[in-house]
C-alpha cells in the first residue's frame, strides 16, 4: 500500500497540502531569462538555519508550488537566491514525498544498477511546456533541513527526477539547458504560447485555495468557540 514520506521518514497519516502552506504567501514565479534562475545559489548560512525568515520562505514556497500545480520549487523560483527547495512529489511506486531540504548536494552514482529515462520534464519557471530530458532513475540528495539538521533524502523514477530538477535550480541550471538547440527553440515556443493560460489558471487555484483556507479557517474558529463555551458551562 502506498505511503507518505515527510522528510524522508514513513508518517501514519498526512493532510492533502503540507501544512507549511497554511501558513504561507504566494509569491511570482520567476520565468526562464530572469537572471536569478542563471545564478547558482548561495548556501543557507548556520546564523539562517533556525530562523523565522527562512520558515517563513519555506511556508510561502510550498504554497506558491501548490498554486502552480508544482511538485517542486526552488528558491530562486521565487527570486530568492538560497540553495533550497521544497517538494510535494510522487514516485513510481505511487508513495508520496513531501518535505523542503537546504543545501542540497546530489551523490555521485554508487556503481548500482542505474538507467538513465527520457522522460518528459516540465518546470514552473517554463510555463506550459514539456520536453523530454534524460533523468537517473534513482537519486540521492544529502542536506539539512530548516534548524541545520543532516538530511539524506531518496528517491525512484519520478521523484528522483524530481530531486535532480530541483538541485539543478540550485545550481543555476533550467532543465532546457539540458535540451539541444532545436528542442530548446521549441520548448521556449511552447512557454510563449501557452503562458497567458497557465496564468489564468494559477490565478484560478490561488482564488479557490484562500477560498478553502477561510471556510477551514471558520469551521476552527467555531469549534474553539464552541469549546470555550463548554468549558465554561462546566465551571459554571
Amino acid at each position: 500500500m502506498p505511503q507518505v514520506f515527510v522528510q524522508g521518514k514513513a508518517v501514519d497519516s498526512y493532510p492533502v497540502r503540507a501544512p507549511e502552506a497554511r501558513r504561507g504567501a504566494v509569491r511570482r514565479v520567476t520565468e526562464v531569462g530572469e537572471a536569478v534562475l542563471r545564478r547558482p545559489a548561495r548556501a543557507v548560512t548556520a546564523a539562517e538555519f533556525g530562523t523565522a525568515e527562512l520558515a517563513a520562505l519555506v511556508d510561502d514556497m510550498f504554497l506558491t508550488m501548490y498554486v502552480a500545480d508544482g511538485c517542486g520549487l526552488a528558491a530562486n523560483q521565487v527570486d530568492v537566491g538560497l540553495r533550497l527547495f521544497v517538494y510535494d512529489c510522487p514516485d513510481e511506486d505511487g508513495n508520496r514525498h513531501v518535505g523542503h531540504i537546504a543545501n542540497p548536494v546530489l551523490d555521485p552514482p554508487d556503481g548500482g544498477p542505474r538507467r538513465l529515462l527520457d522522460e518528459p520534464e516540465g518546470c514552473l519557471s517554463v510555463p506550459g511546456a514539456w520536453k523530454e530530458v534524460p533523468r537517473a532513475d534513482r537519486a540521492v540528495v544529502r542536506g539539512f533541513d530548516l534548524d541545520g539538521r543532516d538530511l539524506v533524502i531518496e528517491g525512484q523514477g519520478y521523484f528522483a527526477r524530481c530531486l535532480q530538477h530541483e538541485t539543478d535550480h540550485c545550481d543555476g541550471q533550467v532543465y532546457v539547458d539540458r535540451l539541444g538547440a532545436r528542442d530548446r527553440r521549441d520548448v521556449l515556443r511552447q512557454a510563449a504560447e501557452l503562458r497567458e493560460g497557465v496564468f489564468a489558471r494559477r490565478a484560478a487555484k490561488e482564488a479557490e485555495l484562500a477560498a478553502e483556507e477561510a471556510e477551514l479557517a471558520a469551521k476552527e474558529a467555531e469549534l474553539a468557540a464552541d469549546a470555550e463555551e463548554a468549558e465554561l458551562a462546566v465551571e459554571g
